[in-house]
């Protein structure tokens, strides 16, 4: 598919028809990833993965000691009295 880069501002930027975004499984307003590769630039749909690299690094904080409650646990005056 044929495409003119446009000027936009100070910036320049391609319009990218609905069904080639449909291909990656993008949409309009989606975060995407652009790098280049030789002479193509690619454009790749930034996957929001909640929690990624957690695991790696709680294992890495654990490793150093450093895995401590950031506040130490206290109890108040009357905990005792609490029935649950």
């Amino acid at each position: 598919m044929l495409s003119a880069v446009k000027k936009f501002g100070n910036s320049a930027g391609i319009i990218i028809p609905k069904p080639l975004l449909s291909e990656i499984g993008a949409r309009a307003g989606d975060h995407v990833d652009l790098r280049v590769e030789g002479d193509r630039i690619v454009i790749e749909r930034v996957v929001n993965l909640p929690r990624r690299g957690w695991a790696e690094d709680a294992a890495r904080l654990a490793a150093e000691g450093d895995d401590e409650p950031a506040w130490p646990e206290f109890a108040n005056d009357d905990d005792a009295k609490l029935a649950w």
